[in-house]
């Protein structure tokens, strides 16, 4: 797949398409001097020239501590989104003992449409009216609602907060990678990959606080389950919640997060880009010779604004400007086409998890919620392990992203159809273990992958659209699931398939 047309920038985030060489590794074939593979200097020369100087300007920088800020800040939205996926999964069958509805994956869809609406319109607005606001609010309405939900009276109650929870939550995964590529110096690029763990560290805090709850106080069947009996889900909302609440006061407390550099670029606040350079370069003693006149001299960006910020050709603007060429119209749609498919295996597997260690659990004897639940959180800190690997396996100029998804996806594969065959409780857990990571490797590298072969200026429209993808494939695998049944190996079969 390497040659001067293929889709994909590599590693650094330019939308000069003029990057660095020496981070992505022969996965990429670049254009001139320090550049991307796709070029937009036909079509806006002063966007292009900006975008060189700008690029050149933070890696003169280098990495900072408002780097590593960034990336424990960023990866709480990660941990996030993760763990709102977990939480309705753990918590799915004992309110359903509860509640008893007519439709038994009405919260999966509940969560599934939030997430949709989420990314599609903290994605959108981040290219209109900033990263900044997403970044600071959207935490907070997530653990607000997360919190409501503990309290739910009813079935239909508890999936409304679900669902605006995962509205709030549903902008993390756009805004995080967004934020964090576009402040990275090219050195540094590989922790865009490495970020991805803390989707699992969300999964382990998840399985963890479930533990405990869900062993102690949850029903066993609908005829005996009561509010007063079945306490276990609505402690687990209620603590991790809590935990979000916290990570979004963090957000605004221990980082006062200024607009991105490419962001203020692509809107022609060419001042305010150089004021933020220079704040960051002052401010931990680090050279930048950016200068309000050498970007001013490159001309006036075109391409990437309408007059109007919020209008239909706003909009059309940032749609139009991921298929501004062939090979970035073949991109974008591969990438779009990697995260649905992703869309429905990675729920399709991780969503109905619990079903998945009940079902051959109690097959092979195990029948202890302890056990289970044991079994459960063991599984969900493997996945940390996945995006850690991923981000050195990238460093390899052989195998590159594209190289490490292949693996990923390849190995993960190979995992699910073995699991088919499980016929003891050791490999019903080990499987489940090897699955979880190799799954991670291919999803942290998609997670990077897809901000920074997309162009700064629609970013993040083009990385909400992708994960709008992944989120109605999520609707379709709760479907999915019930039809194939989970406590039969069908659904496993698909998601290797």
């Amino acid at each position: 797949m390497a040659s001067t047309t293929a889709p994909g920038f590599g590693e650094k985030d330019k939308e000069v398409q003029q990057g660095d060489t020496g981070s992505v590794g022969s996965d990429y074939v670049f254009s001139s001097g320090k550049g991307e593979v796709f070029s937009l200097q036909s079509i806006d020369p002063a966007l292009n020239s900006k975008m060189h100087l700008v690029n050149n300007a933070i890696d003169e920088i280098g990495w900072t501590g408002y780097h590593y800020k960034l990336f424990v800040l960023n990866g709480f939205g990660y941990a996030v989104d993760s763990l709102l996926l977990l939480l309705q999964s753990i918590t799915q069958s004992q309110v359903n003992l509860e509640f008893n509805p007519p439709f038994q994956a009405g919260l999966t869809i509940a969560l599934y449409v939030g997430l949709l609406l989420g990314a599609l319109f903290w994605g959108i607005s981040a290219d209109i009216i900033g990263r900044k606001y997403a970044f600071n609010f959207s935490l907070l309405i997530c653990s607000v609602f997360a919190i409501s939900a503990g309290a739910s009276p009813t079935y239909n109650s508890l999936a409304f907060f679900v669902a605006i929870s995962a509205f709030g939550g549903g902008g993390n995964l756009i805004l995080d990678t967004t934020v964090f590529l576009e402040y990275l110096p090219s050195s540094k690029q590989w922790l865009l990959t490495l970020l991805a763990c803390w989707w699992g560290i969300g999964q382990m805090v998840a399985g963890l606080v479930a533990w405990g709850p869900m062993s102690d106080f949850s029903c066993a069947t609908v005829e005996t389950c009561t509010y007063q009996n079945n306490k276990g889900w609505r402690i687990v909302f209620y603590s991790l919640g809590g935990l979000v609440l916290l990570m979004s006061v963090a957000r605004v407390t221990v980082i006062r997060l200024k607009e991105t550099p490419k962001y203020l670029l692509g809107q022609g606040r060419d001042r305010e880009v150089v004021e933020t350079l220079q704040w960051m370069a002052t401010k931990y003693n680090r050279p930048c010779s950016l200068t309000f006149e050498q970007l001013d001299a490159c001309g006036i960006i075109h391409s990437s604004r309408s007059k109007n910020k919020v209008s239909i050709h706003e909009l059309t603007i940032h749609f139009r400007g991921l298929f501004l060429t062939k090979t970035m119209a073949w991109s974008t749609t591969l990438i779009w086409l990697s995260w649905a498919l992703i869309g429905l295996a990675y729920p399709l597997y991780n969503v109905f998890l619990p079903d998945y260690l009940k079902s051959r659990g109690a097959a092979l004897g195990v029948t202890s919620n302890y056990i289970y639940w044991r079994n459960y959180a063991i599984i969900q800190m493997t996945s940390i392990w996945g995006p850690v690997l991923a981000g050195f396996m990238c460093k390899n100029r052989y195998l590159g992203r594209r190289g490490t998804m292949a693996i990923g996806a390849l190995v993960t594969m190979a995992f699910l159809f073995a699991y088919t065959q499980v016929r003891s409780n050791a490999q019903n857990l080990g499987f489940n273990c090897a699955i979880t990571f190799s799954l991670n490797i291919y999803y942290g590298c998609l997670y990077a992958y897809t901000p920074e072969v997309l162009p700064s200026a629609h970013r993040a429209t083009g990385n909400g659209v992708s994960v709008a993808f992944n989120r109605i494939m999520g609707i379709v695998s709760a479907i999915v699931g019930i039809a194939a049944n989970t406590s039969t190996s069908v659904p496993i079969f698909i998601c290797a398939a």
